[in-house]
């Protein structure tokens, strides 16, 4: 008998949770490379310091001009500690959102890329106004006049992903996770032991096709072969695809239709009762 952990079902919740997580999985530069054109990265939120698990800048996205922000993991383990492990600070989310309002005054859409496991907890973050910084991003994102298009690439936890995440169009990879928490963080709240991570997985039901059940995201984007991580080229090209579709489809709202649209979407979320 072998006392090792067995693999997890390749459909299951950890499964997909695993293929997120998979260390050559693209990360937002990667698609930025290969997505767009003439890409300018812009720096800093004017207040404090640059947050290098944000990036975000104005590009060509197939001719059309729009401001691009991601957040970004580190591949190795210097890229990895320079980008705190994708977990971004407040600087980041105000950059975020001085980048956004910069799009809105030059009338460019914005595309929004969601891979973290979560906003950084540490200290110095709470004491910089964590809390404040994504309930700010919440509230402004949801009065910009411009279409805003959002992604989950890989992992989407948590109010560090919302941060970036209130768009007309919320797409996601098939192989991505979107959830309010961490399986292994859940596990240790309901288990008291990360080790019931799987389980935890499959509960909090974070899988693209039950997001797409559940309203809470508008489509999904087909993944190559056995996962993005395998052809980053032909993922790009798919995800390209999904993003300008999404784009034209928005491209004829007047700015007070999509805040209307905006703010229905959301409002619409949880909402499984129906008056008689």
């Amino acid at each position: 008998m072998s006392s090792q952990t067995p693999a997890p079902a390749p459909d299951s919740a950890w499964a997909r949770v695993q293929l997120a997580r998979h260390p050559k999985r693209p990360h937002s530069l990667d698609y930025i490379q290969r997505l767009i054109a003439g890409f300018h990265e812009l720096h800093g939120d004017r207040r404090f310091a640059d947050d290098a698990a944000i990036v975000g800048g104005f590009g060509y996205l197939r001719d059309r001009p729009v401001m691009v922000i991601g957040q970004q993991k580190g591949r190795d383990t210097k890229q990895k500690l320079h980008r705190n492990f994708g977990m971004p600070k407040p600087e980041g989310y105000r950059k975020a959102l001085r980048l956004m309002q910069l799009a809105a005054k030059f009338r460019r859409p914005i595309v929004t890329l969601l891979d973290t496991p979560g906003a950084y907890p540490g200290i110095d973050a709470e004491e910089r106004g964590q809390a404040e910084a994504i309930a700010y991003n919440l509230r402004e994102m949801a009065r910009l006049p411009v279409p805003i298009v959002s992604v989950v690439i890989g992992e989407g936890g948590s109010g560090g992903a919302l941060g970036l995440g209130v768009g007309n169009r919320i797409l996601i990879l098939e192989n991505a996770v979107y959830s309010v928490i961490s399986p292994e963080s859940c596990a240790a709240i309901i288990w008291r032991d990360a080790a019931h991570a799987e389980k935890a997985a499959a509960a909090l039901r974070l899988t693209a096709p039950e997001l797409l059940q559940f309203g809470l995201v508008d489509a999904i984007v087909e993944e190559p072969g056995e996962g993005a991580h395998a052809e980053p080229d032909a993922a790009s090209f798919q995800l390209g695809n999904a993003l300008a579709g999404a784009l034209d489809e928005l491209s004829h709202l007047s700015p007070e239709q999509l805040m209307e649209d905006r703010y229905r979407k959301f409002r619409s979320m949880g909402s499984f009762f129906q008056e008689v």
